[in-house]
């Protein structure tokens, strides 16, 4: 049975944090039976209560209906367990840490438990799906479906076929992108960082490198690239916003995979990883959060 965007009417996100959590609710937006899962029970409680007053703040600001929140939460659960919400996915998105290992764990788990026409994608910008679609017996409905952060506002997503996806897996998961609302922008092969985050990652790598190099403070790199170039958010608070530890993964899975010493992470990156300062999740990155 071949993969179609009206056969998808149930998805299972795996990965209740920023991310995983904020694709549940775009999905369970859009009408769709979503489960939200994760291994830790307080990652759970604390994506639902996160999700919960973002959606309220967007009543407020009349931006949707009480009526669409409570709708919403309706089509959405919670759970730290995996195999059963897979057996009736029919699509499954995940957003978990950004290890190799730990993903084909998972896709493993998933080819067993989801059914035959169901389609696996990983949210991964950085880990493309070839490297986790070879531990499935379905690499053919297996791609890259990548989300940007925050998931709920972002309206650009990126899919992504790996050498043996599907054209029908393709169809169905850029069909499904604009149902719940997103623009898709397709790959037609796998580049790591993909397409927005490899011209992100060069500014990025440039703001570090002026930091690093005393030539201006962090503050005021964000500020030139606010002001002077227009950009909703500063390098360094976006990665406060998607996470100082996400940056450093990406950067080790990339320098792993290619060998080439400019793509480790960035000496003050490696600081702040090593100090347990990944940015808003944890109070403090570049810069303090209360």
């Amino acid at each position: 049975m071949q993969p179609n965007a009206d056969g998808v009417s149930r998805v299972l996100v795996c990965g209740a944090g920023a991310m995983g959590s904020g694709i549940g609710a775009v999905f369970a937006l859009a009408g769709y039976e979503t489960t939200v899962q994760d291994i830790d029970e307080g990652m759970l409680g604390k994506a639902h209560e996160e999700l919960r007053s973002r959606l309220d703040r967007n009543v407020e600001k009349g931006r949707m209906s009480p009526q669409q929140v409570e709708d919403a939460f309706s089509k959405l659960s919670f759970t730290t367990e995996i195999e059963e919400p897979a057996r009736s996915a029919d699509l499954v998105v995940e957003a978990i840490v950004e290890k190799l290992a730990v993903k084909r764990e998972l896709f493993s788990r998933l080819d067993g438990a989801a059914p035959e026409h169901a389609i696996l994608a990983t949210n991964s910008s950085t880990i493309v799906s070839s490297r986790v679609a070879d531990v499935t017996s379905r690499p053919d409905r297996v791609c890259n479906l990548h989300f940007f952060n925050p998931a709920l506002v972002m309206e650009c997503v990126e899919v992504v076929r790996n050498p043996e996806t599907s054209d029908a897996t393709v169809d169905t998961v850029v069909e499904v992108s604009r149902r719940i609302g997103k623009e898709p922008v397709i790959l037609e092969r796998e580049i790591s960082g993909f397409v927005a985050n490899r011209i992100l990652g060069a500014l990025t790598d440039e703001a570090v490198s002026l930091y690093e190099s005393g030539v201006a403070s962090f503050e005021d790199i964000d500020t030139a690239c606010k002001k002077a170039l227009g950009h909703p958010i500063g390098p360094f608070a976006l990665m406060d916003l998607t996470g100082i530890d996400v940056n450093y993964y990406v950067r080790t899975a990339r320098y792993e995979e290619t060998g080439d010493e400019s793509q480790k992470p960035k000496e003050s990156i490696v600081e702040r990883f090593e100090r347990g300062e990944y940015g808003r999740k944890s109070g403090k990155g570049w810069y303090e959060y209360r």
